[in-house]
């Protein structure tokens, strides 16, 4: 079911705009540090989409904000459902090519069906098994969808419960594993409600 998608450009731009969301609403915030006003410090990126997210290598930059104050610059980066943390890869790419991983049978061919070098997919596979379960996301989607998941079929035993196409719960999930994107905002899931 997944292993045949692709995202377009309209993918790329529907989660650019809710990143284009997010941000704003940390920039109406204060700096955390000294209570300077927040300004754009967006930085370049380099994303890699694979065969399934040809589009995403667009997605050039990553909306940052820093502290106007002399003396102070702190950095203030959002969380954002476009890129998962410091992976090259974008989120989407990472959710949908571990999925793909899951469901064939060697990682040769999970390889030539995304794009993405086995290797990297069995890397992905132990941080699905590791530390995301004990991550504050996967904490909150499963006291939300009880029984659950199957942590040996992560992400697909959570995909599976959400609603929509395979693209809009993709989405859906990339909104949940925001606040694992950033560690410079704490609390950013405040900026995520009414995104789901």
């Amino acid at each position: 079911m997944f292993d045949r998608i692709e995202f377009g450009i309209e993918f790329f731009e529907r989660l650019t705009a809710i990143d284009a969301a997010i941000v704003e609403r940390a920039a109406a915030e204060k700096c955390r540090d000294c209570g300077g006003p927040l300004h754009r410090g967006d930085y370049a990126r380099k994303p890699r989409g694979g065969l399934v997210a040809p589009w995403s290598e667009s997605l050039v930059r990553r909306f940052s904000l820093c502290c106007g104050r002399d003396g102070c610059r702190h950095r203030a980066t959002p969380p954002s459902v476009r890129f998962l943390g410091r992976r090259v890869y974008v989120g989407a790419v990472v959710i949908l090519a571990s999925v793909v991983a899951l469901a064939v049978a060697s990682g040769r061919a999970a390889a030539r069906a995304t794009g993405v070098p086995a290797r990297t997919m069995r890397r992905w596979h132990r941080w699905w098994q590791g530390p995301f379960t004990t991550s504050a996301p996967f904490v909150e989607l499963s006291a939300r969808m009880v029984p659950s998941f199957a942590r040996g079929a992560l992400p697909a035993s959570i995909l599976n419960r959400l609603g929509g196409d395979p693209i809009a719960r993709i989405a859906t999930l990339l909104v949940w594993l925001a606040p694992l994107t950033t560690a410079s905002a704490p609390d950013s899931t405040r900026f995520l409600r009414g995104l789901a």
